[in-house]
């Protein structure tokens, strides 16, 4: 059962009660994220979650961790492009310990100049990390060209030039900006009594001030473009991606069946034709990108500077193929099943339950019952995945981004034609 709660001052919170559970999962969500950031304090959102990890006005940085290990669960954050999200997954008897501890990091942290630099540093090195990444480094890439001018296409953990000019000031103020009632949702999921939770929430939150701080953000448009960067691999990777749909769209189930056949699964048919029959790379996979707004279909792959023109011919012909003959009913039937399974298979675990009862709110407005989920996967026909097929690749949407040794390609984005 899914109890929902509004404050005074507009904080939703939203349970859902998992009778058989053993554990508690709750976050703290913030909608917000590096897509309402601007270039020059771009990867604010994510160095604000690193520091209220560094102590409070009760408790310093060792006595977070310490506290979060002796109550046997765990407590992490992550920062997303419209959201921002700082949760404990603990078993059940500990969940008020785990309220406070979530409640005080959120509230007071204290910012401590020293702390600043420190988690500077570690950012940066992340950066540095995730550059040294092949794979990582491609889909960044992929998301600044195809994002191009927009704040979607802005890393999420911002720039080595943009990290090292946020100032402590700068933080302070713009937590205390964008932290505001209207935009904060808590979500708990397990075994877990709904009443209890608000009464315990209720006055911990009060302090929070009303409103909402983000600004409106225009979806961006999108061309078609090839994107070369150089580096010395071994091989040559590579993301192709089209437009896609926004999170809410009336289409997405058929998108996300769309996906599972065409690159979404070992049995899809590029894993079958590029891997399985022709051996031309170890990884080759699809995946959906969606946003409030906007959204993004990719396909992506490593292969050899030799083979990737044999790549990109399979790629294209599937695509041709998917918007000319409709998959078949046991393609797509396997699609809808796997679909099925994944989601409620997830619903056994408290943190993914958690997360989707915020994405929900965040998405659709509220809580989507299973029911209806897997009702919109049967609803997808073979007709429908080809109308869509038609919609989404269309080649003046195409972006393609190559990384490895250019000396060694010649392929253009003329070359793409559908």
């Amino acid at each position: 059962m899914v109890n929902r709660s509004l404050l005074t001052n507009g904080i939703r919170i939203i349970t859902q009660n998992i009778p058989h559970a053993y554990s508690v999962s709750v976050g703290f969500w913030v909608v917000g994220g590096s897509r309402y950031e601007r270039p020059e304090y771009n990867g604010v959102s994510h160095f604000i979650e690193h520091l209220l990890f560094k102590g409070t006005e009760r408790r310093s940085s060792f006595e977070i961790a310490r506290e979060t290990d002796s109550i046997g669960g765990f407590m992490n954050a992550f920062t997303g492009r419209e959201f921002v999200c700082y949760y404990a997954k603990v078993l059940v008897d500990f969940l008020p310990k785990a309220v406070d501890l979530l409640a005080d990091i959120f509230l007071n942290s204290r910012f401590p100049e020293e702390e600043i630099e420190n988690e500077r540093k570690v950012i940066l090195q992340e950066i540095r990390m995730l550059e040294d990444a092949p794979d990582d480094q491609l889909h960044d890439l992929f998301q600044r060209n195809f994002w191009d001018g927009h704040p979607l296409g802005m890393p999420i953990i911002g720039t080595t030039e943009s990290v090292q000019g946020i100032s402590r000031d700068f933080l302070v103020d713009y937590k205390n900006d964008t932290y505001r009632a209207g935009d904060i949702i808590i979500t708990a999921a397990g075994k877990v009594d709904h009443h209890a939770l608000v009464e315990m929430l209720a006055p911990l939150l009060t302090g929070v001030p009303v409103g909402s701080s983000r600004p409106v953000c225009a979806p961006p448009l999108h061309s078609k473009r090839c994107c070369k960067s150089d580096r010395d691999l071994e091989q040559l990777l590579f993301c192709l991606g089209t437009k896609g749909f926004a999170q809410n769209h009336p289409g997405r189930h058929d998108a996300l069946v769309l996906n599972t056949i065409l690159g979404g699964s070992m049995s899809s048919r590029l894993f079958q034709e590029v891997r399985e029959k022709e051996g031309l790379a170890y990884s080759v996979y699809s995946y959906l990108s969606s946003h409030s707004d906007t959204g993004a279909m990719v396909i992506s792959a490593g292969t050899t500077a030799e083979k990737f023109p044999q790549v990109m011919d399979i790629v294209l012909r599937e695509l041709k193929r998917l918007k000319s003959v409709p998959p078949t009913e046991e393609e797509l039937s396997a699609a809808r099943e796997q679909l099925k399974g994944n989601i409620l298979l997830s619903l056994e675990s408290s943190d993914s339950v958690m997360s989707k009862l915020a994405k929900n709110e965040i998405y659709l407005g509220g809580y989507q019952p299973v029911e209806q989920v897997l009702a919109g996967f049967s609803a997808v026909t073979r007709d429908s995945l080809l109308d869509l097929c038609n919609e989404l690749f269309d080649e003046d949407y195409f972006t393609l981004q190559l990384l490895g040794r250019m000396s060694e390609i010649s392929f253009e984005v003329d070359q793409i034609s559908l």
